[in-house]
């Protein structure tokens, strides 16, 4: 089996478990991921925007909620269900983000702006990907991403909480140690505790991820690193509000070139 049927069948598995415990959105999407995103998305209202791989149609709700006339797509048909059951704003379609020729039914030159929130590091492949989403979007489109920051936030990533006694004191430093960053293999971990199947994570290190983007037309038109805002957990040693200056995401807007 590919790896892009793999993951298929693993969203399918951990659609409707996933899309209860999200809800609208987690604190990670709702704190960290979405302001930073909706910032360099910019949305004005009328707008035509394309949500890639919308999974339950959270942020596809939100954005049709600011004005925007959304279609979003997932290549999970049950992802698809249960976001149709709870939008009524958006329109939206089973559609292979590693297939060019499926995404060009949309549409050519018919978005203003694309977004994948938190996505692309859940695709085999993005070539496809970026040529069809340039092709789709009207001169001087922007496309939006959010991914889990490469530098910092992979499976070769391991969080570190270290005791130490300063003289009778006792002090806890939180760290990050990375064992690797420019050959990250494709590999499953847990998005969610609990969750019924490990997914696979599908790393890019910011060369791979920035070069992918320029080969398809685009340019880099702005970046955001954003931290958690809450205040550090004392009881939670492996959060990611204890590395107060290690941004867990990366959100990145392109436009193409004119």
């Amino acid at each position: 089996m590919n790896l892009t049927r793999e993951t298929h069948d693993i969203w399918d598995a951990n659609a409707e478990w996933w899309a209860d415990r999200i809800g609208e959105g987690n604190h990670f999407q709702l704190q960290i991921v979405n302001p930073a995103t909706e910032r360099l998305l910019d949305l004005k209202p009328g707008e035509r925007v394309l949500d890639i791989a919308c999974g339950n149609g959270a942020f596809a709700r939100r954005m049709a909620g600011l004005g925007a006339q959304v279609v979003a797509f997932d290549f999970s048909e049950r992802f698809i269900a249960w976001a149709r059951k709870r939008s009524i704003e958006t329109g939206d379609n089973i559609l292979d983000a590693t297939n060019e020729s499926q995404l060009l039914t949309l549409g050519e030159r018919r978005f203003d702006a694309a977004v994948s929130n938190m996505a692309l590091m859940d695709i085999s492949t993005i070539t496809p990907l970026l040529a069809a989403v340039a092709r789709l979007l009207e001169p001087n489109g922007r496309f939006v991403f959010s991914v889990p920051h490469p530098s910092f936030n992979s499976n070769a990533m391991t969080l570190v909480a270290e005791r130490e006694d300063r003289g009778g004191d006792l002090v806890t430093t939180h760290a990050l140690k990375v064992t690797d960053y420019l050959h990250v293999a494709p590999g499953k971990g847990l998005g969610i505790l609990g969750q019924p199947q490990a997914h696979y994570y599908f790393h890019r290190p910011l060369n791979a991820l920035f070069g992918e983007c320029f080969r398809a037309g685009f340019v880099l038109d702005g970046l955001e690193e954003p931290l958690d805002p809450a205040p550090p957990q004392p009881d939670r040693p492996f959060a990611w509000q204890n590395l107060r200056g290690i941004p867990p995401a990366l959100v990145a807007r392109m436009r193409l070139l004119p």
